[in-house]
Protein backbone atom coordinates (compact mmCIF):
# COMPACT_ATOMS: atom_id res chain seq x y z
CA UNK A 1 0.00 0.00 0.00
CA UNK A 2 2.86 2.40 0.80
CA UNK A 3 4.52 1.78 -2.58
CA UNK A 4 1.36 2.72 -4.48
CA UNK A 5 0.96 5.92 -2.50
CA UNK A 6 4.62 6.82 -3.09
CA UNK A 7 4.32 6.08 -6.82
CA UNK A 8 1.15 8.16 -7.04
CA UNK A 9 2.88 11.03 -5.20
CA UNK A 10 5.86 10.92 -7.55
CA UNK A 11 3.56 10.80 -10.58
CA UNK A 12 1.56 13.79 -9.34
CA UNK A 13 4.79 15.69 -8.69
CA UNK A 14 6.08 14.98 -12.21
CA UNK A 15 2.79 16.01 -13.83
CA UNK A 16 2.76 19.25 -11.85
CA UNK A 17 6.41 20.00 -12.69
CA UNK A 18 5.91 19.39 -16.42
CA UNK A 19 2.72 21.46 -16.36
CA UNK A 20 4.53 24.39 -14.76
CA UNK A 21 7.38 24.16 -17.29
CA UNK A 22 4.92 24.15 -20.20
CA UNK A 23 3.03 27.11 -18.73
CA UNK A 24 6.30 29.01 -18.31
CA UNK A 25 7.23 28.39 -21.97
CA UNK A 26 3.79 29.49 -23.16
CA UNK A 27 3.92 32.69 -21.08
CA UNK A 28 7.43 33.48 -22.34
CA UNK A 29 6.35 32.98 -25.96
CA UNK A 30 3.30 35.17 -25.37
CA UNK A 31 5.50 37.89 -23.87
CA UNK A 32 7.91 37.70 -26.83
CA UNK A 33 5.02 37.95 -29.29
CA UNK A 34 3.57 40.94 -27.43
CA UNK A 35 6.97 42.63 -27.35
CA UNK A 36 7.44 42.01 -31.07
CA UNK A 37 3.99 43.44 -31.83
CA UNK A 38 4.72 46.55 -29.77
CA UNK A 39 8.05 47.05 -31.53
CA UNK A 40 6.40 46.57 -34.94
CA UNK A 41 3.67 49.05 -34.04
CA UNK A 42 6.26 51.62 -32.96
CA UNK A 43 8.30 51.06 -36.14
CA UNK A 44 5.28 51.33 -38.45
CA UNK A 45 3.91 54.42 -36.75
CA UNK A 46 7.33 56.10 -36.81
CA UNK A 47 7.80 55.29 -40.50
CA UNK A 48 4.34 56.70 -41.26
CA UNK A 49 4.78 60.00 -39.40
CA UNK A 50 7.37 60.76 -36.68
CA UNK A 51 5.53 63.91 -35.59
CA UNK A 52 2.22 62.12 -35.26
CA UNK A 53 3.93 59.30 -33.37
CA UNK A 54 5.43 61.72 -30.85
CA UNK A 55 2.14 63.58 -30.49
CA UNK A 56 0.28 60.31 -29.94
CA UNK A 57 2.86 59.15 -27.40
CA UNK A 58 2.51 62.45 -25.57
CA UNK A 59 -1.27 62.21 -25.47
CA UNK A 60 -1.10 58.58 -24.35
CA UNK A 61 1.34 59.59 -21.60
CA UNK A 62 -1.01 62.32 -20.38
CA UNK A 63 -3.93 59.88 -20.48
CA UNK A 64 -2.02 57.28 -18.45
CA UNK A 65 -0.66 59.92 -16.05
CA UNK A 66 -4.24 61.02 -15.31
CA UNK A 67 -5.14 57.39 -14.64
CA UNK A 68 -2.14 56.98 -12.32
CA UNK A 69 -3.04 60.18 -10.49
CA UNK A 70 -6.62 59.00 -10.02
CA UNK A 71 -5.46 55.55 -8.92
CA UNK A 72 -3.00 56.67 -6.24
CA UNK A 73 -4.67 59.78 -4.86
CA UNK A 74 -6.83 59.72 -1.73
CA UNK A 75 -10.15 58.07 -2.48
CA UNK A 76 -13.28 60.19 -2.44
CA UNK A 77 -16.72 58.94 -1.64
CA UNK A 78 -18.72 57.65 -4.56
CA UNK A 79 -17.89 55.84 -7.75
CA UNK A 80 -15.50 56.89 -10.46
CA UNK A 81 -17.34 57.79 -13.63
CA UNK A 82 -16.64 58.72 -17.20
CA UNK A 83 -13.13 59.69 -18.19
CA UNK A 84 -11.79 59.05 -14.70
CA UNK A 85 -12.90 55.41 -14.76
CA UNK A 86 -11.51 54.89 -18.27
CA UNK A 87 -8.11 56.39 -17.42
CA UNK A 88 -7.89 54.42 -14.18
CA UNK A 89 -8.66 51.12 -15.90
CA UNK A 90 -6.27 51.96 -18.76
CA UNK A 91 -3.46 52.76 -16.34
CA UNK A 92 -4.08 49.55 -14.40
CA UNK A 93 -4.05 47.42 -17.56
CA UNK A 94 -0.91 49.14 -18.82
CA UNK A 95 0.84 48.62 -15.48
CA UNK A 96 -0.12 44.93 -15.44
CA UNK A 97 1.10 44.51 -19.04
CA UNK A 98 4.39 46.20 -18.17
CA UNK A 99 4.83 43.92 -15.17
CA UNK A 100 4.03 40.88 -17.33
CA UNK A 101 6.63 41.95 -19.90
CA UNK A 102 9.16 42.69 -17.16
CA UNK A 103 8.77 39.22 -15.67
CA UNK A 104 8.50 37.11 -18.83
CA UNK A 105 10.06 39.03 -21.74
CA UNK A 106 13.42 39.12 -19.98
CA UNK A 107 13.69 35.38 -20.65
CA UNK A 108 13.04 35.97 -24.35
CA UNK A 109 16.18 35.45 -26.41
CA UNK A 110 14.91 37.71 -29.19
CA UNK A 111 16.38 40.74 -27.43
Amino acid sequence: MGVRRAAKGVGDFLIETVGEAVAEVILTLLACALLACLALLAYLSWSFSPRLTLAGAGLLSLFLAHGAWQTFRAARKGRRRGLTAVTTVSFTLTAMTALFLLLYATGCDCL
